[in-house]
């Protein structure tokens, strides 16, 4: 089996030819492997506390004391808004179906 000068052979024979297989090793993570995600864990705590410290901009309290006025304001403009809605919808049904 050639064509111009080489040898064709099967896949498996090349594979198995080339690529002697590996010792198997246990089945837990090298020591290496736990070093490097214990890293990566360390590295990412040390990241996230210089984004909080250094690049979060925090509300002064004047800022946050007219957010929550805000809040509250709109929290009870759709309390008062389903209130209506649900006592309406009670007087409506209370009139279609009376008892």
């Amino acid at each position: 089996m050639t064509s111009g000068g080489l040898i064709h052979t099967g896949v498996a024979q090349l594979v198995e030819y080339r690529s002697p297989k590996p010792a198997v090793g246990s089945s837990s993570l090298s020591s290496r492997a736990k070093i490097n995600d214990m890293n990566k864990i360390i590295n990412y705590v040390k990241e996230s506390y210089n984004e909080l410290v250094y690049k979060v901009t925090w509300p002064t309290y004047k800022e946050l004391t007219s957010s929550a006025v805000a809040v509250l304001y709109a929290s009870i403009l759709i309390a008062l808004v389903v209130f209506v809605m649900d006592f309406c919808f009670q007087n409506v049904m209370e009139f279609v179906y009376p008892r």
